[in-house]
């Protein structure tokens, strides 16, 4: 009996160890793959080693990422291996594979905990290898760290940790501002729940819970507020810039996010690549269905457990009501929290379609094994034609399929393209661009950012008369005319309807390079510059 125990100890420490381990051996051994938004990120970071400040343009103080706290543990982590001349793309996605591994480890004690340790190994899993996760842990994107903190706010909530819960929350709402989605609702949660055993109390604003009450929220606050001065006073403003220039910036069909929302949450397994449009068809009714079904049967088990089950939720109410362009990487904070349920309704149908021909003693032995057919095999078949052994571009190794980088490629060999025009530093040089991230880290230049992220000037040239558009943005002539840049780096369909047929901005600007792609539906990257230039 203690071998049996001594072995079944064994294999529960070592299952979850080695589905972390998967997760950053996948990550790691698919190399960087940076997306274009980490690079505004990573140049944050290093102008604050250089003793630039907080800012994109040295100079120019404009709240322009929405992360502070990741731009900041950046800056420290790179302090060893350099400073500002630090390799942060590297730094980035080796302590995102980190954080994943982490967040594995946290999934199956949250599992375990709710359910049995069957539903931690499953959703764990398939988070290592979910596509969502891994293509933005590689991408060098904070995605990794939001999701780590969002997981450590239920876990150590479940636990009834709450000072903790209440630190981490707020670290969380630092890294992305949306955390709120879950951090408001486990504050009511808790509230009702404080103030319901204060009720029962002679003194309730003497109690214990009172005070414990009071602790969690200025944990929260203090943090967040100390930001929201330093914002105030260092960038006149409360929130990031890129928040307006997204909502002014992109034209977008009504119900856009909607649409998008629906066709995730019926693929969380990539059931589109393997089993097209039926599989879409399928998942619409039931990873829904399943999610319901085990959210109400894990509420039944701890009804602590409810923010966390209503969470995919809310996050799908939330950005389907504000209907703003859904980057790809918005997609991925939920799935944890999805798989979670997904999984428990599973395993949950099972143990209750069997239950009456079994006895409660050898009824897991019996039926363990369509449980892991079905919580840990299908699932992970299914994901994985969402992988690619040799990808087309970026480095050749096994990664995901979306994790397309081809634009940032492009993008970097344009500003290659202009160090060696130039023949000289960019430093005295302003270059204008619809995506700003690759062009700002590779080049010391000043970034005219025509979306506005970083560049606030831009936000008055917009909204755009709706014949402007070929896809959901284009960049305004008269932003350009007015600026005057040095160069102009865009992609042709950016310009088509309005700088490309606009006479006074092609006496102004020559074309002088072109890439030859056809991302978005383009005729190239075309690289501009301004006549009688005299740099170089």
């Amino acid at each position: 009996m203690k071998i049996l125990f001594s072995t079944r100890h064994c294999l529960t420490s070592a299952i979850p160890l080695s589905v972390a381990l998967i997760a950053v051996i996948l990550r790691l051994n698919a190399g960087p793959r940076t997306i274009d938004d980490a690079y505004i990120t990573y140049r944050y970071a290093r102008n604050i080693l250089a003793g630039n400040g907080f800012v994109f343009n040295p100079g120019e103080r404009v709240l322009g990422t929405t992360t502070p706290l990741y731009t900041l543990l950046l800056g420290l982590l790179s302090l060893p291996f350099g400073g500002a001349s630090a390799d942060f793309p590297l730094i980035s996605y080796v302590f995102n594979a980190a954080l994943d591994g982490a967040t594995c480890l946290f999934l199956y004690q949250l599992g375990k905990k709710l359910h049995t340790p069957l539903l931690g190994i499953a959703s764990s899993l398939a988070f290592a290898l979910a596509p969502f996760s891994v293509t933005f842990s590689i991408g060098g994107l904070e995605t990794s760290l939001y999701v780590f903190l969002l997981v450590g706010i239920c876990i150590l909530y479940i636990y009834q940790r709450f000072e903790w819960a209440s630190l981490i929350a707020a670290l969380a709402f630092l890294t992305r501002p949306d955390a709120l989605i879950l951090i408001l609702p486990l504050l009511m949660d808790f509230t009702a729940i404080t103030f319901s055993k204060m009720r029962t109390q002679k003194s309730p604003l003497k109690s214990w819970e009172f005070q414990q009450f009071l602790r969690v929220a200025l944990i929260f606050i203090l943090p967040s507020a100390a930001w929201f001065l330093f914002a105030y006073f260092y960038f006149g403003s409360l929130f990031p810039n890129s928040i307006a220039a997204k909502a002014l910036a992109y034209r977008l069909p009504e119900h856009s996010a909607l649409i998008r929302l629906i066709q995730h949450y019926a693929t969380p397994f990539s059931e589109d690549l393997t089993l097209g449009k039926w599989g879409i068809a399928m998942g619409l009714v039931l990873y829904p269905s399943l999610s319901i079904f085990g959210g109400l049967h894990l509420f039944r088990i701890t009804k602590r457990s409810l923010v966390m089950v209503l969470f995919p939720w809310l996050y799908f109410l939330a950005f389907s009501l504000a209907n703003p362009l859904i980057f790809r990487w918005y997609l991925t904070p939920p799935i944890p929290f999805y798989f979670l349920c997904i999984f428990i309704g599973l395993i949950t149908f099972w143990e209750q379609l069997f239950q009456s021909f079994l006895k409660k003693s050898s009824r897991l032995a019996v039926f363990s094994i369509p449980q892991v057919i079905f919580s840990i095999v299908t699932p992970t078949l299914l994901i994985l034609p969402a992988w690619q052994a040799h990808p087309s571009h970026g480095p050749n190794r096994l990664a995901p399929e979306m994790a397309y980088i081809q634009l940032e490629l492009h993008y970097a060999e344009a500003a290659d393209f202009l160090k060696s025009h130039a023949q000289e530093s960019l430093s005295n040089v302003t270059i204008a661009a619809g995506d700003v991230g690759v062009l700002g880290y590779l080049t010391d230049a000043t970034i005219l950012d025509t979306v506005g992220l970083n560049s606030p000037q831009t936000l008055r040239y917009f909204p755009l008369d709706e014949r402007a558009y070929v896809i959901n943005y284009a960049i305004p002539t008269q932003l350009i005319l007015d600026v005057l840049p040095d160069y102009l780096v865009i992609l042709e369909v950016y310009g088509r309807n309005t700088l490309l047929t606009n006479r006074d901005f092609l006496d102004t600007y020559q074309l002088i390079h072109q890439i030859n792609t056809d991302i978005y539906g383009s005729k190239g990257l075309l690289i501009f510059e301004k006549r009688n230039t005299t740099i170089g």
